[in-house]
This record gives structure tokens, C-alpha cells and sequence, in this order.
């Protein structure tokens, strides 16, 4: 079925939900006015509609692969990959020093959510190059952004990074790759890495790889990390794409999903790169990029559900079966209860999720307008939340869509089984859903709640701004965000930080669940309780609110019962 990119719902949640307007009424983004960012919604929902869409079933049939050391994209990626990167869409946010548009990142999200339900595979290689680019403007030398970042942000040349290696896997402190001073400024690049999105392609001039290495005189773990700018072709004197650098692709993984999207083990042979930052803080200039990915990849979450939700109503609004309860209806499956269940809470769930990665976004904007330390906590605090309820959101409704279809959802043919394979490791990506929770009850609380107490008194205030119109939503709401409250002072109250992990994951589940009932709560008020938005809050409120008590329960529990498993226990 075709794709309807939502521009209307990204504009309603700007205006309603996230409030844009405070955005644009600072200096730095004094140019995403209400008509700035219609037009680029527009524009970018069109591309998605018409180029990216059709693509999505290309990439999964046809899927990247390597000949003789020769990467070969899916049919018509190129063409695709051209439009992004003509259309700008690459570098929304920027530095328009170095040709990108310099608006708000809360457009950019809006913008890779689209471009993520229309075709995930292909809107990885943007993503990948969004994140390098936002790691050079803070870490690297002007040298290196003079060069890199006006390719970069055309999207004449394209960027990746290099964590991962087979034998550190989430623990990168292990890497083994090396790099030694050539004694001219340069470095030799030698190792492995695994798990390289987009390590290769055959529609940019140049691909540069972000690398963490050691150097000879490393200490062990993440503090001896640095950072390296290694391009496949080394720049000649002109700034262009030159001579071939020691490193290749050496296989693409097998994956589950995401065929169109080439998953390279890289190789490095004493490859020439240049430092990137500090030495030895290589950490903190990969975490500005991780970070900008990891509120992509819930962003990739959020577009699938969306893609998955639409094709799995159309198909529950052709579909006949079975006699329905409508009087005068079509017999459609639609008309059954349990099936407007899932579709009801399908949308409920994408709503509240695109609100919270929207959220997170605008509070990374409020931060880099203002410097604030508030917007800086809200930023981070949000950031894993965003992360794994976006990609748990996407799996979720994919998996809903899959069910919605029936036995015809378990058939390739349709499309539906591919939402799910495509987005089910985006949990995985970026650090594991497991490790954004631990994030979030251990650094996020490092502050001792206040960021977090001052997100819940934000969310009191909405309900009991609503009490009065809306008492039954509002209380409800209300009451969810003194249990959250309650949550959060019993993990401040654990020092010893096992007790906190046993829970991490359920309490990040809870919070979620509290804050997308918050905004679909707004999204009532503005429309004054009636209409679309509103008939989905009752749903989300009624139905799906009250989870948040069993997700504390079992954040509360402590870590005892899983440790007094034994490992027999656990055996069949």
C-alpha cells in the first residue's frame, strides 16, 4: 500500500504537545516559524512518499552484497540517496557555515521518522553521516571541518562510525584496533570492527569512517580510546577524493531484516587517519554522535510503527471475515472488536512514543539555544527514554501488524512480516535497550532526581490543568505520575546499583507509559476533549496507562530472586 507521510499530526504535536514556538522564539532558531517548518514537511513528506517509499520492498528482495570487494546497493537506492542528499535533508541541522540549514533538531526527527517508515534501510546512510558530522563541529580540528563537513553536509561524501569489535561487543573498552603516529600528523589505522552500518556504498564519492583506536601508550578500558577520521579515499591537494586508503570491506552480515542496508565487518591495514579531539578522550567525541544516534534510532522506531500501522488498517479495512457486530457495516475485520483493539492501541502507542522522541529533540534544542543546565538535563534524561521507547513501540506495533493480518501477516508477500524483521535490532543498536534503562537509574539519577522530579511536577500540572474538563483522564494521570514519583525515590534510595539494574528496564517501561499519557493528555486539552486525538488519549489512558503499575512493581522488586537462581534453575 502506498505511504501517507503524517505531516499534519508532526505539525499538531509541534503547535500542541512539544511547544516548536519556544523553540523559534530564541535567537539561535529564530528561523523555524510555523511556515518554515510547514514547508519543510511538506517538502520532506513528498520525497518520502514518492522516492523513498517505493523502495522498501527493494532493499528486502534485492538486498546489498559484495562482489570482489565491490559493494553493490539494492536498485534504485542510488537515486534514492541522491533525493536526500539534493533535497538537504542530510544536514537540517547543520552549521550553515558549512552549507547546512542550521534549523532545529526537532525538524530533523520529524524528517528521519518519515524518511524511516518510508524505507529504514536507506535512511540508516543519513542518519550514520548526521552523527559524524555533529561529532566533528564539536570535536575536530578546523582543518578537518573545513575539509569534511561542506562534503559531508551535501552529502557528496557520506560518514559512519567504528565501535564495534567481535570481541568487546557492548564493552568497547576492550577494543584491540591500534593506531600509530606516522610522525607527520597522521596515524596508521590496524584492526577489525563489526556491525558497520553503511560501511560502504556505491552512490557517495567518499565514505569516511569515525574509528576508536589505541594508541602505543593507552591505558586500559575507555579512558586509552581515541578517535579517527579514516576515509575510504584520501583527500589530494584540491580537497577531492584521491588515492585508496588501506582498509576494505571484508563480508556483509547475514541479518534478520534490514537487507538493503550493508552491515560491513571493516578491515584496517595500517590505514591513514587523523585524530579526532584529544587523545585518549575519544570517548567523549563518540558519545556526541552516539547520543544524536541513539535519539535517531528511537526516531527509526517511531517511523516503522507508523508504516506498520498504516498497512496493517488498510488491509483490516478490505479485509472481510465473519459476521460483525456494526449495524450496516462492511463485515470488514476492522468492525471486530478485538481487531479495533490493536489498531486503536497501534496508534495510541505511535502517538505517545513520536511525542517523546519529539520531546527529547526539543529539549537537545532548548539546550543548545540557551545553554541552560535544566534543558541540558532534560535532554540527557530523556534521551534513553526516547530510545528504547521508540524502538520497543516500533517492534511492538510491527509485531501488532504482523497479528492484525493474520495468517496473511506471516506471508512475505504482503509486507507486514518485514516492518518487524526491519526494526527489531534497533534495540540492539546504539546500546542495547538493557543499557539505556541502567542509564537512566544510575547517571540520569546521579542529580539526585531533580531532573526527573522536575519532568513528573511538569506532568502534575498538566493534570490538574485538565481536572476540570477532563477528571477522569486527569486524575488518572495524575495519580500515575506520584507513582512514577514514587518509583524514582525508591532508586534513589538503592546504593547498591544491582538492586537499581534488576528494575532498570521496567522502570524506564513505567516512566514511558507516564509520560506518553501525559501527552496525549495535552493533546486533549488542545482539542478541548473532542476529536481524533482525544478518542485515542481514552484509549492510551484507559488501556495502556495502567501498565505503569505492574513496570514499578517489578522495578521496585530488587535483585534478589534472580540471584538466588541457580544456574541449574535456568537449564530445560
Amino acid at each position: 500500500m502506498p505511504y501517507r507521510a503524517p505531516v499534519d499530526e508532526y505539525r499538531f504535536i509541534f503547535d500542541h504537545v512539544i511547544d516548536l514556538p519556544q523553540v523559534a522564539a530564541t535567537d539561535r532558531f529564530a528561523e523555524a516559524t510555523p511556515e518554515t517548518a510547514a514547508a519543510i514537511l511538506a517538502e520532506a513528506g513528498r520525497m518520502c512518499e514518492e522516492v523513498l517509499a517505493p523502495l522498501q520492498r527493494a532493499g528486502d528482495l534485492h538486498p546489498a552484497r559484495l562482489e570482489n570487494g565491490v559493494l553493490r546497493t539494492s536498485p534504485g537506492f542510488a537515486e534514492g540517496y541522491r533525493a536526500i542528499a539534493e533535497g538537504g535533508w542530510v544536514a537540517i541541522a547543520a552549521d550553515p557555515e558549512y552549507g547546512g540549514m542550521g534549523l532545529p533538531m526537532v525538524l530533523t526527527t520529524a524528517v528521519n521518522q518519515m524518511m524511516s517508515a518510508a524505507c529504514l534501510s536507506l535512511q540508516l546512510a543519513p542518519l550514520m553521516t548526521q552523527g559524524q558530522i555533529e561529532a566533528l563541529e564539536h570535536h575536530a580540528s578546523d582543518a578537518i571541518k573545513a575539509l569534511y563537513l561542506p562534503k559531508l553536509v551535501s552529502g557528496e561524501w557520506s560518514g559512519t562510525m567504528n565501535l564495534t569489535e567481535a570481541q568487546a561487543g557492548s564493552d568497547v573498552g576492550a577494543l584491540r584496533t591500534q593506531a600509530r603516529p606516522n610522525g607527520d600528523g597522521t596515524y596508521a589505522i590496524t584492526g577489525q570492527k563489526i556491525y558497520i552500518t553503511w560501511g560502504d556504498n556505491d552512490f557517495a564519492e567518499n565514505i569516511c569512517h569515525l574509528v576508536l583506536a589505541r594508541l602505543p601508550d593507552a591505558v586500559p578500558g575507555t579512558k586509552g580510546i581515541s578517535l579517527f577520521l579514516v576515509p575510504k579515499f584520501l583527500p589530494d591537494e584540491n580537497g577531492n577524493a584521491g588515492a585508496r586508503n588501506a582498509l576494505s570491506v571484508v563480508s556483509l552480515e547475514h541479518k534478520l531484516g534490514l537487507h538493503g542496508s550493508p552491515t560491513c565487518v571493516m578491515q584496517y591495514d595500517g590505514a591513514i587517519g587523523w585524530l579526532v579531539g584529544e587523545e585518549h578522550d575519544g570517548m567523549r567525541a563518540m558519545f556526541t554522535m552516539m547520543n544524536n544516534a541513539r535519539l535517531g534510532v528511537g526516531g527509526q522506531g517511531v517511523g516503522v510503527a507508523d508504516a506498520a500501522m498504516q498497512h496493517a488498517l488498510a488491509y483490516a479495512q478490505e479485509r472481510r471475515q465473519g459476521r460483525t457486530p456494526v449495524a450496516g457495516g462492511t463485515g470488514a475485520i476492522l468492525e471486530h472488536a478485538d481487531v479495533r483493539r490493536m489498531l486503536a492501541s497501534m496508534q495510541a502507542e505511535t502517538f505517545a512514543a513520536r511525542a517523546i522522541t519529539l520531546a527529547c529533540a526539543q529539549a537537545i534544542d532548548m539546550q543548545t539555544a540557551t545553554g541552560a543546565p535544566h534543558w541540558r538535563a532534560r535532554a540527557a534524561l530523556l534521551t534513553p527514554i526516547a530510545k528504547v521507547c521508540g524502538t520497543e513501540t516500533g517492534i511492538r506495533v510491527a509485531d501488532t501488524g504482523v497479528q492484525v493480518h493474520g495468517g496473511m501477516g506471516y506471508i512475505e508477500e504482503t509486507g507486514a512480516a518485514q516492518f518487524l524483521r526491519d526494526v527489531r535490532v534497533t534495540a540492539i543498536y546504539e546500546g542495547t535497550n538493557g543499557i539505556q534503562a541502567m542509564d537512566l537509574v544510575s547517571r540520569k539519577l546521579m542529580d539526585g532526581g531533580e531532573a526527573a522530579s522536575a519532568l513528573i511536577d511538569e506532568i502534575e500540572a498538566t493534570a490538574e490543568a485538565a481536572r476540570a474538563a477532563l477528571p477522569d483522564l486527569a486524575g488518572k494521570v495524575w495519580q500515575a505520575a506520584e507513582t512514577l514519583r514514587e518509583a524514582t525515590d525508591w532508586m534513589l534510595g538503592q546504593t547498591d546499583m544491582t538492586e537499581r539494574f534488576a528494575g532498570a528496564l521496567p522502570y524506564l517501561h513505567g516512566f514511558a507509559r507516564v509520560l506518553g499519557a501525559h501527552f496525549h493528555l495535552k493533546a486533549t486539552l488542545a482539542e478541548e476533549g473532542e476529536g481524533a486525538r482525544s478518542r485515542l488519549a481514552r484509549v492510551f489512558i484507559t488501556r495502556l496507562l495502567p501498565e505503569h503499575v505492574g513496570h514499578f512493581a517489578n522495578a521496585t522488586t530488587g535483585a534478589g530472586d534472580l540471584y538466588a537462581l541457580e544456574d541449574g534453575d535456568l537449564a530445560a
